[in-house]
C-alpha cells in the first residue's frame, strides 16, 4: 500500500512528538522517584541550662549561656538574676539624663595684666614717623655767579652739590642756606631740614 505524501509527513509528525512526550514522561518520572516522600524528622536542639557564676561583694553575679546545644525555653532564675543588679559606675550612667557630671572649670589664679596695662588701653598714634635723612651738612661753597653748593657728607662719602642736584641717588636738594638746607628723600617724599654742623 502505497503512503501518500501528506500522509508521510503527517506520520512523521507524529512520530517525532510521540518520542517527544515518552522522554518527557521518562523524566517525571526520574525527577519523582529521586525525590523523597516525606520530609525526614528533625531532632530538636535543646541547649544546656546557663551557667550562673555567683558574685562577690564588689562583683556582681554573671549568667553564662552554653553554646553547645540551644534551647528556646526560658530560665527565670538568670533573668531574676540580671535583672536584679544595680549599675554601679562611678561615672555617669548612660541610662540616666540627669547623671551628666558637673564640669568643673577652673578659677584664675591671677590676672593676666598686671599694672598700669592692664587699665590702659592702646592709644592710636597714627603712622610712624619718616626715617631721618642720613647726611650731614658741613659747609657752603659759593661761586662767582653767586649760586651755592653745600658739602654733603654720608658715612665716608662726601658730596659736593647744588640746588636741585640728586645725592646718593636717594636725596634731592630743594634750598641752600648759608645755616641749613632742605632736603627731599625721595623714596618716602619726606622733606627735613638739616642744619650747618661744624666738626
Amino acid at each position: 500500500m502505497k503512503i501518500s505524501a501528506e500522509n508521510r509527513k503527517q506520520t512523521i509528525l507524529a512520530a517525532v512528538v510521540g518520542v517527544i512526550a515518552v522522554v518527557c514522561v521518562i523524566y517525571m518520572v526520574s525527577q519523582f522517584a529521586s525525590s523523597p516522600s516525606a520530609p525526614a524528622p528533625t531532632t530538636p536542639v535543646v541547649a544546656d541550662a546557663p551557667v550562673v557564676t555567683p558574685g562577690t561583694p564588689g562583683r556582681p553575679a554573671k549568667v553564662v549561656a552554653s553554646s553547645s546545644r540551644l534551647d528556646p525555653t526560658l530560665h527565670m532564675e538568670a533573668m531574676l538574676l540580671t535583672e536584679s543588679l544595680e549599675y554601679t559606675g562611678n561615672g555617669r550612667n548612660i541610662f540616666s539624663p540627669n547623671s551628666a557630671p558637673l564640669a568643673v572649670i577652673p578659677k584664675a589664679i591671677a590676672s593676666a595684666r598686671t599694672g598700669a596695662a592692664a587699665v590702659s588701653a592702646p592709644v592710636f598714634t597714627g603712622p610712624p614717623p619718616p626715617p631721618p635723612i642720613d647726611l650731614r651738612f658741613f659747609g657752603v661753597a659759593t661761586k662767582a655767579d653767586g649760586s651755592r653748593q653745600a658739602f654733603l657728607l654720608r658715612g665716608d662719602d662726601v658730596f659736593l652739590a647744588a640746588q636741585g642736584d640728586i645725592v646718593s641717588r636717594r636725596y634731592q636738594l630743594k634750598s641752600i642756606s648759608p645755616n641749613s638746607i632742605e632736603v627731599t628723600d625721595l623714596q618716602n617724599n619726606n622733606t627735613q631740614r638739616l642744619p650747618l654742623t661744624v666738626q
